[in-house]
């Protein structure tokens, strides 16, 4: 008998999965309710099995059956390419699960990364797909229209609302984000972002930027003296951002979409809260301020090349490729208590929490 592995559909990005969804969300109130309140309990089988009885088991993050076969291929010979068609080789280095070695060959990821890697992609690709539904169902205009207190961060908000708080300021940030479709304009008169602000920061960009939203921002230059800053910027700028330094003084303000503009009530004190318009001759010239900012500004100067030790380069291949200090200091014959010296220099210097992060931020600055 066959086995199948079960998963809830609600948290998938798998063809199947995606079907049940889209089929909730075209459906009336019952299916919603079936297919997406209950998801938990209502679960999608979607592991097919192999004639060979081996399960296509990354199938559920996206991998096709081609791919998972050259993944498993690599486990077992980690330089073995052959008579895998060139697509799914392309596909698999798209997905970050392996890595080409210096000879031409490949490198699987370990299976711990590969999952953590797959799964963010996936979570990413569904938070993208349900936050799309909601804004085409118009849930939150229908909501607001029986909310006599609706807040003017939502569509269907008057035209001009004073908000008051930073708490406040930063919710309505982040909504009129959510419903932004085609661009984000900001500014940052300060130019320095502390680990708190890239922390609130973080989710909201990326988001713009994994709904292909463009996105330009504009900073002092006081963030060219600033490597926390830069650090954050330059992920930016590698997922797609466009930002510019201006060396004059900047005013403040967020634009979407050009229909929606934030600007501060005190520009000395933005703590205090701000100014939400939609009304279209402000928000016309709260656009052209911006862009009379941008056409003065410069770009963001590119990094320099890291000047990386081939022990260095070494060291980071193996955060890339393998999930312990021992195995990675084990592979390169050398200590553990050096690797681990080596790992914390190359943490601080990506700005990273983690090994895993400081990788994925080497490998986006081509370092490895």
């Amino acid at each position: 008998m066959q086995q199948t592995t079960l998963f809830p559909c609600t948290f998938l990005h798998t063809p199947a999965a995606g079907a049940c969804r889209r089929a909730a969300l075209a459906g009336g109130p019952a299916h919603r309710r079936a297919a997406l309140v209950r998801g938990p309990v209502r679960h999608c089988a979607v592991v097919a099995m192999k004639p060979d009885g081996a399960p296509n088991t990354l199938g559920l993050l996206g991998v096709s059956e081609p791919e998972e076969q050259l993944y498993r291929a690599l486990l077992r010979d980690r330089e073995d390419t052959g008579g895998h068609d060139p697509a799914v080789v392309t596909r698999v280095l798209e997905l970050g699960i392996a890595v080409r070695t210096p000879a031409g060959g490949l490198r699987p990821l370990s299976p711990k990364r590969t999952v953590e890697r797959l799964i963010e992609h996936q979570v990413g690709q569904f938070q993208d797909e349900l936050q799309e539904s909601v804004r085409s169902a118009g849930v939150v205009e229908h909501l607001s229209t029986m909310d006599a207190s609706a807040d003017a961060s939502g569509p269907g908000g008057p035209a001009v609302r004073q908000i008051e708080g930073l708490e406040a300021v930063r919710s309505a940030i982040d909504e009129v984000t959510f419903f932004a479709r085609t661009e984000n304009l900001t500014t940052n008169p300060v130019g320095v972002l502390t680990p708190e602000s890239i922390e609130i920061s973080r989710p909201i960009d990326l988001r713009i930027l994994r709904r292909g939203v463009r996105m330009r921002t504009l900073m002092a230059s006081a963030c060219l003296q600033d490597e926390t800053t830069l650090v954050y910027l330059r992920e930016l700028v590698a997922r797609g951002a466009e930002i510019r330094i201006s060396p004059h003084p900047i005013e403040r303000m967020i634009i979407c979409d050009r229909a929606v503009a934030l600007t501060p009530i005190d520009p000395q004190n933005t703590a205090r809260g701000a100014l939400l318009t939609r009304e279209p001759g402000l928000v016309s010239t709260v656009v052209s301020l911006f862009e009379r900012m941008w056409a003065a500004s410069q770009e963001l100067p590119e990094e320099a090349l890291p000047s990386l030790t081939e022990v260095e380069r070494q060291i980071l291949q193996t955060l890339y490729l393998v999930d312990k200090d021992e195995t990675g200091a084990r592979q390169l014959n050398m200590a553990l208590r050096t690797y681990r010296k080596y790992v914390a220099r190359l943490m601080a210097r990506l700005d990273a929490d983690n090994r895993f992060q400081a990788a994925l931020r080497a490998r986006e600055r081509g370092w490895i």
